[in-house]
This record gives C-alpha cells, structure tokens and sequence, in this order.
C-alpha cells in the first residue's frame, strides 16, 4: 500500500496533523522493515550458489586460494550459462570488496571468480564513502556476506596525486582534488611515521588500513556485525606487476 493510499485508509481525506503524520511515518517504517525481513528470509532460503554460504575465515581462505590460481595461471574454466537461472532469481556473494576503480585492478579476475561471488564496490583511491558504506551495510544486512576486503593496490594514481599535493602542492581539475582530500589522512599519518619505500607506497598501505577500521567501527550494522563475529574486515594490497595480493590487515 503506497503512504497516499495508507494515509486515507486511516485518516480519510482529512489532512493529516503532525500526530497523524508520525503516527504514518512510524507505520511506513514498520511496513518496510516487514518487507526487508521477509526479503532477507526469502533469500536465505534460496541460496542460489549454496557454495558461497561461509565463515567470515573460510572467505577470506577462498579469496586467498583464488588469488593463488591466478598468479599461477591456473584459473577456473567457467560456464556462465549454467549459473544464469539461478542468479536471475537472488544472490549471495560470499565476499565484498572495496577496490579502487584502477582498470587495471579486477576483483572477479584477481580471484578467479565468477558472477555471484562478489559484492563489488569502487572508487578511485579505495575509500569509504557514505554510498559505498551503505552499499557494504546492504552486502551484510540483507546478503549477509561474511567478508569485507578493502583492495588497495601498486602504483595508485589517487594516492601518487595526494601525496603529490602533500609534498608540492600540488592542485587538480574539476573534482579531483575532492579524492585527495579524502586521501591526505593517510598521506599525512605514513609521513609521519618511519617507513620503507616511497611515501606513495607506505601511504597506500596506511590507506588500506585506515579504511578498514573505518568499516569495522561504522554504526550501527557493520560494528555489530563484526562484534557479533558475523562478518570480517580484511585489507589486501594488490600488485600490479604479479597479480598477488598481499594481506595488509
């Protein structure tokens, strides 16, 4: 029932007073909420890939397997076809990333997997942001995904450009300076601290894990999640040059 029609239900065609509109609300947000619980329902009955049904410490042993096909060239033959049915109706990916948008960065490729194992989200830089938070609490919430894995990788462009207006200055076009700022926290906490490498290298592994905990500590689902041992937090580095991912966190 739509809240017009949910409101002349109760009220007629009188205007609702400020009571009656709180008292709407609060029955808008109690129908919702039926809805999502009995989607969530739904979908934990169906479990259209049974095989990703795991342990926040089985994932994240399966991501790191699929990695190691990768890097060895031994990757999984798939037919696409054979799974289409089954996700046309639901998913229930095992694993979230945050990755950054690099192109040469491909989570389903780096893990050799196919379509309904991973939750991907992306940004340049590899950083929460409030849609890609809310698209994480929806991979846990609704898709219980065991595993969050943020997905730095070698040679950010993102972080060499924060790094770059940190040590010269630097400035950029149109919204890309809103990238740095999101990412000078980290450029700042690995100038700080003793570091092997460039700073670029140190600040990409400091991003990783700052956004990391960012998630762990994110209220009020992923916190609680995570407290209750429902889902996990990892960070990994990508790199470009052998395609390994080196857990950082």
């Amino acid at each position: 029932m739509c809240e017009l029609c949910l409101s002349r239900s109760l009220f007629g065609n009188r205007p609702a007073s400020p009571s009656r509109r709180a008292a709407l609300g609060a029955l808008g947000a109690f129908s919702l909420l039926g809805m999502s619980a009995a989607a969530g329902l739904a979908h934990a009955k169906a479990s259209p890939k049974p095989e990703n049904v795991l342990s926040p410490d089985q994932a994240l042993k399966r991501l790191v397997a699929g990695n190691e096909r990768y890097t060895a060239g031994k990757v999984t033959i798939r037919s696409y076809a054979a799974t289409r049915a089954a996700l046309a109706g639901g998913q229930n990916p095992y694993a979230s990333i945050l990755s950054c948008a690099d192109s040469r960065v491909s989570p389903e490729l780096c893990f050799d997997e196919g379509r309904g194992d991973l939750f991907v989200t992306r940004v340049a830089g590899n950083y929460v942001t409030s849609d890609i938070l809310a698209s994480l609490e929806y991979g846990v919430a609704v898709l219980n995904t065991p595993l969050i894995m943020v997905l730095g990788h070698t040679s950010c462009g993102a972080v060499s450009a924060a790094v770059g207006a940190y040590e010269k200055q630097a400035e950029f076009p149109g919204h890309i300076n809103s990238l740095v700022t999101e990412l000078m926290p980290a450029v700042r906490a690995a100038a700080a601290e003793p570091h092997q490498g460039t700073l670029a290298q140190a600040a990409t592994i400091e991003n990783i894990k700052q956004n990391v905990q960012r998630l762990q500590q994110a209220t009020p689902i992923l916190s609680r999640a995570v407290q209750a041992g429902k889902t996990k937090v990892a960070g990994g580095l990508y790199h470009l040059d052998t395609g390994k991912v080196e857990l950082v966190v």
